[in-house]
């Protein structure tokens, strides 16, 4: 299983897809315009965005805005069969949006059909047949076609793909949305985290497929001014909280995002103190240098040679209940082969929460 792509409900796809392109690098692909909706295809590199926006009452977008701020509607998800795929959810009680319908063109298919996730997030089931992410026809939700540009190489659209969503959900809601992904998507969980400071704390469990390419973090709130319960209050109700895109230089990546005019959580220097005492002689003191220049959080595990490197975005809507991380999982070799690192290091996770706490300082809701 795979992140396909993403959909998100917005006020204006044009003025949302802009922002993408002037902001993060994307690369507009495809448009469409309805009589109840306006769509955006937006890419970079392996990273694929569907922007919606509502031109009357009558379009979905319509609906999620009337529930929701703008934020994610739905995580598209490529299956390997879409039919044994919607077998085994709707046997686990899963509710169908949509049923399995099929697209043909020129030697390709798309198979797909939807399913109502927790707390109302959508996901759409895809299965694809000769149809390969870059240079091809890509699937409009309307059903007609757009052309995906070939990745061009370079910092401003260099993603290498989704590294994971997370899903914050309501106090007491941890375990069962844990168990419906568990037995209606086959995902298991990996790892777990109790984060906690004087101000506030939340848990966290982290779900993978099978093949460990699919994370799905799920956070619930462990404390009445939690952060995730301020994003439950916000986005009124259950929703993704933040993307990861995954970067092969998230140092270069960052740098060149900030000179782009993207806006990042800071990370004060006493942060790097602790890393230096921390890694010894793991990290040189030039790395160090310019990963504090770019305020990126760093972590490892004792027996792997190479890091993860995480950054977060500000909040990129009105309200702040989404925003963006850049990730890099620094690849090694282990008897003569290619290893990337996995998990997540609770020192990161530690850091991003305290990031945020403060920024919920500086808006008065902690």
């Amino acid at each position: 299983m795979l992140f396909d792509h993403i959909r998100f409900c917005v006020e204006d796809a044009a003025a949302s897809r802009n922002w993408f392109v002037q902001r993060m690098g994307f690369t507009a692909v495809a448009s469409e315009i309805s009589t109840h909706t306006h769509t955006e295809v937006i890419q970079s590199g392996l990273v694929v965005f569907v922007l919606t926006s509502p031109r009357d009452a009558s379009s979905p977008a319509a609906q999620f805005l009337s529930l929701h701020p703008p934020g994610v509607e739905d995580v598209v998800l490529r299956v390997a069969d879409v039919e044994v795929a919607m077998s085994i959810a709707t046997a686990a009680g899963a509710k169908v949006s949509q049923p399995i319908q099929v697209a043909t063109q020129a030697g390709t298919s798309l198979k797909w059909s939807q399913i109502v996730g927790w707390g109302g997030l959508k996901h759409t089931l895809v299965e694809r047949s000769g149809v390969e992410p870059l240079g091809t026809p890509f699937l409009l939700p309307s059903s007609s076609y757009g052309v995906l540009l070939p990745k061009t190489h370079g910092i401003a659209n260099g993603f290498i793909g989704i590294d994971h969503v997370v899903l914050n959900v309501a106090k007491g809601d941890l375990e069962p949305a844990v168990a419906w992904y568990q037995t209606v998507l086959g995902l298991e969980p990996q790892q777990q985290f109790t984060i906690a400071t004087p101000n506030s704390a939340l848990y966290s469990r982290v779900l993978n497929d099978a093949t460990g390419t699919l994370k799905l973090p799920i956070n619930e709130p462990a404390s009445g001014n939690s952060q995730v319960q301020e994003f439950l209050n916000l986005h009124r109700g259950a929703g993704i909280q933040h993307i990861a895109l995954q970067a092969d230089d998230v140092v270069t990546t960052v740098a060149h995002l900030r000179s782009a005019g993207l806006n990042f959580l800071a990370v004060p220097e006493i942060y790097y103190d602790e890393v230096r005492q921390r890694s010894g002689s793991f990290l040189t003191e030039q790395q160090l240098q310019s990963i504090a220049a770019q305020e990126i959080l760093v972590d490892w595990q004792a027996d792997v040679p190479a890091l993860l490197l995480q950054t977060f975005t500000q909040p990129i809507f009105a309200q702040p209940t989404f925003f963006f991380e850049v990730i890099e999982r620094q690849v090694y070799w282990l008897n003569g082969q290619a290893q990337s690192v996995q998990g997540f290091g609770e020192m990161n996770f530690r850091a991003l929460f305290e990031a945020i706490e403060r920024e919920q300082l500086k808006r008065g809701s902690l």
